[in-house]
């Protein structure tokens, strides 16, 4: 049991890592969890599979969404700035309604209204768009990622809420995941 808790640390630490998570990184709690998420959000383009058809081309840019201008600093342009993953660049657009949505992959959806957070599940429902969220209900409101950066990263994956986007979810995510809701059924690993 315990070997299985450090390899899951050692795991999350190495995704840290890839993702691009400065280790030790010297600044506010609030600014930390920006960075972290912007890094993790980018990187979702990395191990999460989309259908070809999510895209119009094959150049065509990562459309990342953000329902919450408040939440990201300018650390998210950063983090997304000259960057490609799979040969596509990555655009950052602040969406103000939920109807601003439907050409994106990536949404995160942040400390919004529960009635707005419920309008851009529901708007991006069915379609190849990544959902993640910071708030307790995300994953049972419909959300796809669950993420919590705080003093340690929590990561809950709606793995249903996944395959009906679509979209593939790597086992690597799945092991270093807290939860996993699948065929509708809620496992804490952690």
């Amino acid at each position: 049991m315990a070997a299985r808790i450090v390899g899951r640390a050692a795991t999350l630490a190495a995704l840290a890592c890839a993702f691009g998570v400065p280790a030790g990184a010297q600044s506010t709690l609030v600014e930390r969890q920006s960075k972290v998420e912007a890094a993790f959000l980018r990187n979702f383009a990395r191990y999460v599979s989309w259908p070809a058809q999510a895209f119009t081309d094959e150049s065509g840019p990562w459309n990342v969404c953000v329902i919450d201008d408040n939440h990201f600093d300018a650390s998210l342009e950063q983090t997304f700035q000259g960057r490609l993953e799979q040969g596509r660049p990555f655009a950052v657009r602040r969406a103000v309604s939920p109807e601003a949505l439907s050409s994106c992959h990536i949404v995160f959806v942040g400390g919004v209204s529960p009635a707005l957070r419920r309008a851009a599940l529901t708007q991006v429902r069915g379609r190849p768009v990544l959902t993640v969220g910071n708030t307790p209900d995300f994953l049972a409101e419909g959300g796809v990622v669950r993420l919590l950066a705080g003093e340690r990263i929590e990561m809950s994956i709606n793995l249903d809420q996944a395959r009906r986007a679509s979209l593939g979810i790597p086992a690597k995510l799945l092991e270093v995941s807290n939860e996993v809701i699948e065929n509708g059924s809620l496992r804490r690993l952690r």
